[in-house]
């Protein structure tokens, strides 16, 4: 069983969990995920880590409680243990094959939007220990919904805040933060790195494009059952089907077919609030 060790509450409907899970806290690697079940019949619900620590065995999660099944683990304290944790998950961030000597000096900037912004964390540690340049600039619609800024802030070189009503920081979204920082502060970056809501990372990679600048977003919103079965994650990338629980969650953002990634997350709306249980019917053994 996987035990809860800390549990806290970020915002009014996103918590932290630090869970033990020692085989898979030994092979995390950024830009990866895992699954959580409640129980033994319970729904499979693909969290990004959102950090890892081998030498305590533990791993950190980060849910909204939006849909049933967050509603369902949201509600677990300390103490109690999941059913399952399963992973890791899925491909791990680019930069994590490059050498040391590839990533020194090398600058980045990622555009964190909402819960998104804690799968950006473990990317920043790590590019932070490799020698990497990493400027972080965190979106919300106002200051009571801002997660992970002192974490953060420990390890980027420069973060940047912004909220919707101007409540702290940035008066405005994150893809004009990001417009401010290159053609009015002079900033140069390497790289970008997106995560958030589809529609933020969409107008995010436009943003990027106009800027020429490289962009990677991550489609761990689409991601349903964790293995590409369901299909559920299906989304174009330069023009081929792809899957994004096995072939990513991280993709040129280029290259992503926004448009229909948001037709496909839209269609599970009314299931994701429902308080009925899902039950696969996949029958996998004439397969």
């Amino acid at each position: 069983m996987f035990r809860i060790v800390k549990k806290e509450r970020l915002t009014p409907l996103i918590y932290r969990m630090e869970v033990e899970a020692p085989r898979v806290a030994s092979s995390a690697l950024p830009g990866q995920f895992l699954i959580v079940r409640t129980e033994e019949k319970g729904e499979r619900v693909p969290l990004t880590i959102s950090d890892y620590d081998a030498d305590r065995g533990t791993v950190t999660i980060v849910i909204q409680a939006i849909g049933a099944s967050t509603k369902d683990i949201c509600a677990f304290e300390e103490g109690q243990e999941f059913a399952d944790v399963v992973g890791p998950l899925g491909m791990p961030s680019d930069f994590v094959s490059m050498t040391d000597e590839q990533l020194s000096g090398r600058r980045y900037v990622f555009i964190a939007g909402g819960v998104g912004t804690a799968p950006v964390y473990p990317q920043v540690k790590w590019l932070h220990s490799k020698g990497a340049a990493v400027d972080v600039i965190i979106g919300a619609k106002n200051s009571e919904l801002l997660i992970y800024k002192d974490e953060m802030s420990r390890y980027c070189d420069n973060l940047y805040v912004c909220t919707d009503d101007g409540s702290e920081g940035f008066h405005g979204m994150v893809t004009g933060l990001l417009e401010n920082l290159v053609l009015e502060q002079g900033k140069k970056y390497d790289q970008a790195v997106a995560i958030g809501p589809m529609i933020m990372m969409k107008f995010a990679t436009l943003t990027a494009r106009k800027l020429g600048l490289p962009i990677i977003v991550s489609l761990n919103t689409l991601m349903v059952d964790g293995t590409g079965m369901c299909g559920a994650c299906r989304v174009t990338v330069g023009g081929k089907t792809r899957f994004a629980c096995v072939e990513g969650p991280e993709f040129d953002g280029y290259e992503v077919d926004f448009d229909e990634a948001m037709r496909r997350q839209a269609m599970y709306r009314p299931e994701e609030a429902s308080a009925e249980p899902h039950v696969c019917r996949i029958d996998i053994r004439n397969n």
